[in-house]
């Protein structure tokens, strides 16, 4: 049975999909605008900030499950690399297909309560350690509509 990895990948596939979305209205010059400066306590991401924030989320945990590669993915995901929507587009597609390669191992929802051994030397569920990563890129992409939601009236679509 696979039914809870269908949902679980149902919900990575709708997150990266609302994430397209976004990054297709946001106005190239608008991308990393700041909406104040920040105070030091609480640092001032852009939207586009939040949304290499919540790739990164993804791509560092399906590093990790699919080739124990558990690296950071700050160093390839700064604005100064990806300036333009275009090539934060091209990232966003180069992690949903990390990611689907993640979910084609995954052979029955029994996989999902194995143990995986995390960056922090500490071993998690499959399980959980997909749902931290999902809360962890759905708050940042949450966080990148409300910048959006600064600067424009527009509306999304709903995926």
């Amino acid at each position: 049975m696979r039914q809870l990895i269908s949902c679980l990948d149902e919900e990575f596939a709708r997150l990266h999909g609302r994430t397209l979305s976004l990054v297709e209205v946001v106005p190239a010059e608008k991308l990393y605008w700041q909406p104040r400066p920040s105070s030091g306590a609480f640092p001032a991401y852009s939207c586009g900030e939040h949304i290499l924030r919540s790739a990164a989320a993804v791509e560092q945990t399906f590093g990790g499950i699919n080739a124990n590669l558990w690296d950071d993915p700050f160093e390839w995901t700064l604005p100064e690399t990806l300036k333009m929507p275009a090539s934060i587009v091209e990232y966003l597609r180069e992690v949903e297909a990390t990611r689907a390669a993640g979910f084609e191992r995954f052979s029955s929802d029994s996989d999902l309560i194995k143990e995986i051994a995390v960056p922090s030397g500490e071993t998690k569920q499959l399980c959980a350690l997909l749902l931290e990563t999902l809360v962890r890129a759905a708050h940042h992409e949450g966080r990148a509509y409300a910048v959006f939601r600064l600067f424009s009236d527009e509306r999304l679509p709903r995926i």
